[in-house]
């Protein structure tokens, strides 16, 4: 672009009358010409090939996402990022995520249970989930209360209770999550609520086999109920294959059943799950049981199995202190989505999930390169793979990364920055929806990091976006755990996600790059590249809250 071109669309930009003071007001001098390079023109340009037909959907191990990949690391090399390894070309840009995808047999799948001398058989739909191996179990029950050891918060479920050998259960979510006065932050998920860490818990005492129950007391659906209300490719036919990590640290399967054989299981405990439940809520006295005369046999069988390698896609800003350089503040997104169905007639464009922050990184990497003047500490660029398949490359990049995570001193990650949020069969009747979003960003994660929010709010005086942090205080669409942060915030960075919420397009063929807001999409890069400024220069990095809540 000519520079009397981009000084013309620098003005149409950042005038912005409708969204408070010209931003550039705020912007520091030394930071000025990077700011300058966040484009409207090269966000529409780069989200429309990234969500065009041409890439397929962007799936995990399939062609369109491996063009992805490689556009990513192009990108990263034209801007001049330091690659994260020696290896020559933009090869040098690529951490390897090895994968294993798995289809289950769901009709072959069982869970047999065995009490007071009967035998019961229970299959789909009353039992889901499945394994990336074949699974035969025979175990004792074992009823773990809500699956949560936190010591941070005084509270054991596994205290007292042997576990070893043994198939657990235990409900979703967390103890009294309607109790805005709880020590598991308020109404708001902790990083205890989701199945993931349940399960490496339950691995840890000696569980071979976690069995998840929806809380019987709940105002909420179960999270079974709450992804089939998103439907789209989430409940598409046939069904998208399941992916792990090849080295998946979790060992054990997971399945969730239904309300009735919930209720069957919890037979022999001794009183109904609604009483264990509310024991539980009532004070945090753990009601966990080994539920004698009562054993299970677990039947999961595979269809398929292979073996493939996905990408996180990483590029480097030396810090230029060099007390500080040796510091990190992560930028990140993902690439990949959902693909395709139907040789192509079906296309899960996946714009705004996640084009939108891929592009986001992309641009604020041009930016902050493109600036003569660098951060203090450096900053780590970072595309993850496989988020849709449940956090694979950042848990992969969490377990071997690519700068200590001692000194990694804050995250922000996009996921989902281009659309104007609007109520759909996801959202309704659990999440109250302003009417006008149009200028909306969700922040993610606050009660982690107060002092990291701060350093947005600040940021965005001279941008004027309506922040919003309502996802940090409901617990009924689990969208804390929901994106690539939160494998870092296990492992206690500050980090938040930002987000401009849920839409009908959501996981639809219909997220289309012609939908994305992109006049918004340039003020939250703005935001972005000021408080990634802040956070890369301030002597005093965010501190994080290990346990929001607990000294209530």
């Amino acid at each position: 672009m000519k520079p009397a071109t981009a000084a013309i669309l620098a003005c149409l930009i950042y005038a912005a009358p409708s969204y408070g003071a010209d931003p550039l007001v705020a912007v520091p001098k030394d930071q000025r010409i990077g700011y300058q390079q966040i484009r409207e023109v090269d966000l529409r340009a780069d989200v429309g090939f990234l969500a065009s037909d041409a890439l397929l959907g962007r799936m995990s191990l399939e062609t369109g996402n491996d063009v992805s990949i490689q556009w990513i690391a192009a990108e990263f090399a034209k801007a001049g990022l330091k690659p994260i390894t020696d290896a020559p070309g933009v090869a040098g840009y690529l951490q390897a995520v090895p994968l294993i995808e798995f289809r289950n047999n769901v009709s072959g799948n069982s869970l047999m249970l065995t009490a007071n001398g009967e035998t019961r058989r229970f299959t789909a739909p009353d039992l889901a989930g499945g394994f990336r191996e074949d699974v035969d179990i025979k175990a004792t029950l074992a009823f773990a209360g809500y699956g949560i050891t936190a010591p941070g918060v005084g509270y054991d479920d596994y205290r007292g209770l042997d576990a070893r050998g043994k198939a657990v259960i235990v409900f979703e979510h967390e103890p009294q999550e309607t109790d805005a006065a709880s020590r598991f932050n308020g109404t708001g998920n902790t990083r205890y609520a989701t199945n993931r860490v349940k399960a490496l818990n339950a691995q840890s005492h000696g569980a071979v086999a976690m069995i998840v129950i929806a809380e019987p007391n709940r105002k909420h659906p179960s999270n079974l109920e709450r992804v089939n209300r998103i439907g789209g490719s989430i409940t598409r036919t046939p069904s998208l294959p399941g992916q792990v990590l090849a080295d998946d640290e979790l060992r054990i399967p997971v399945i969730t059943v239904s309300d009735t054989v919930a209720a069957a299981l919890l037979s022999g405990a001794g009183t109904s799950p609604k009483a264990l439940q509310a024991e539980i809520d009532r004070d945090l006295s753990p009601q966990s049981r080994v539920l004698a005369g009562t054993s299970v046999s677990l039947h999961l069988e595979t269809l398929s199995r292979r073996r493939g390698v996905s990408y996180n896609v990483a590029g480097i800003l030396p810090g230029s202190d060099p007390d500080l350089a040796p510091e990190t503040v992560i930028i990140s997104a993902h690439h990949d989505h959902d693909g395709f169905a139907r040789d192509g007639a079906e296309v899960w464009h996946g714009a705004d999930d996640n084009a939108s922050g891929t592009v986001g990184v992309v641009e604020l990497a041009r930016a902050f390169m493109a600036n003569p003047v660098r951060p203090r500490r450096s900053i780590l660029f970072v595309v993850f793979a496989a988020e849709e398949r449940g956090l694979l490359g950042a848990y992969h990049m969490a377990a071997n990364p690519v700068r200590p995570l001692a000194t990694t001193r804050a995250m922000i990650n996009f996921d989902m920055i281009g659309r104007n949020e609007a109520p759909s069969d996801q959202t309704n009747g659990l999440i109250e929806i302003p009417a006008d979003t149009t200028n909306r960003l969700n922040l993610i994660g606050g009660p982690y990091s107060p002092d990291l929010r701060r350093v947005i709010v600040e940021a965005n005086k001279g941008i004027g976006l309506d922040l919003d942090d309502r996802f940090d205080r409901e617990n009924a669409l689990n969208v804390f755990f929901r994106s690539d942060q939160f494998p870092f915030v296990l492992h206690d960075i500050p980090a938040l996600w930002f987000q401009t919420g849920f839409h009908p397009d959501y996981h639809q063929t219909t997220d289309t790059a012609d939908k994305i807001n992109y006049a918004k999409m340039t003020r939250i890069l703005q935001v972005s590249y000021l408080a990634t400024w802040r956070l890369a220069n301030d002597t005093k990095p965010p501190v994080f809250v290990r346990d929001p809540g607990a000294g209530n």
